[in-house]
């Protein structure tokens, strides 16, 4: 004969499991606010430029918010590459890091 199922203890145990990813959630996007310097801005502030990027219809705008976006986690991932890159490639890492000074100021 099968054991009954404890519908209790599966029930509460997805509650536990979804209360942890909302946790996870909340703290991994007050980790983004912080590395992407927006902490320096008011919470009023940051709830405009959300709400404005969320109320977007003009699906240009929202493609380049998703490519600076994605631009700031691939500058991310290199400076964590070339950080460790430094460490087994020696003065090498150096020379791929440099950048021309007569390039743009980057975006605003």
């Amino acid at each position: 004969m099968r054991k009954p199922r404890n519908f209790d203890a599966e029930l509460k145990a997805l509650e536990d499991k979804a209360k942890e990813l909302r946790s996870r959630k909340v703290q991994q996007l007050g980790e983004l606010v912080i590395a992407t310097g927006a902490d320096a801005l008011t919470a009023e502030e940051l709830a405009g430029a959300l709400l404005l990027l969320t109320e977007t219809k003009d699906a240009s705008r929202r493609e380049v918010c998703a490519r600076r976006g994605a631009m700031f986690f691939q500058g991310r991932a290199r400076r964590s590459a070339s950080a460790n890159d430094r460490d087994t490639r020696g003065t090498s890492a150096q020379s791929d890091r440099t950048q021309p000074t007569s390039g743009g100021t980057g975006a605003a």
